[in-house]
Order: C-alpha cells, then sequence, then structure tokens
C-alpha cells in the first residue's frame, strides 16, 4: 500500500494560481511519491522534507503512522526557502 497525499489550503491555493500546464507537471510529480517517496525526497530543515519539480519547490510533512504525505508549503525555488 502507497502513500496517501495530502495538500494544504495554500498549496492547493498556489497551484490554482498557476499555468494548467505548469501545475499538471506539479501534480503528476507529486503523484510519484506515492509508491516510493523517498527516491524522491530530500530531507529539510526540521521534519520536513522537500521536493524538486523544475523552478518549482515542495515542502513536504510526513505522517509515517497513517501514511500521510501533506503538501505544506508549493512554491517558486526562490520564495520557498524565506518561509
Amino acid at each position: 500500500m502507497g502513500y496517501d497525499i495530502e495538500f494544504s489550503s495554500k498549496s492547493k491555493k498556489f497551484l490554482k494560481s498557476l499555468d494548467r500546464t505548469v501545475s499538471l507537471r506539479i501534480i503528476e510529480k507529486i503523484n510519484l511519491l506515492r509508491e516510493n517517496p523517498f527516491r524522491y525526497l530530500e530531507h529539510y530543515e526540521g521534519d520536513y522534507y522537500k521536493l524538486r519539480i523544475g523552478d518549482y519547490r515542495a515542502l513536504i510533512d510526513i505522517n509515517f503512522e497513517d501514511k500521510i504525505l501533506i503538501i505544506q508549503v508549493l512554491d517558486k525555488r526562490g520564495r520557498v526557502y524565506k518561509r
């Protein structure tokens, strides 16, 4: 059984603001995390992990007990680390 994926309200809002082709590319990359998330994720400060998607980054919190990936922050590479 793979991981489930949830989006925070801020990350959903950011996806909706993007061009459709870009948002679909981001969603496709995030869906790759379902089966083997640690193939694509790198550890980031604290309990977060980061996913690189071209010029965009996703900061992800993982609930290991329930196997849920929570996309907390999704933004351009230059802005995501300032949060």
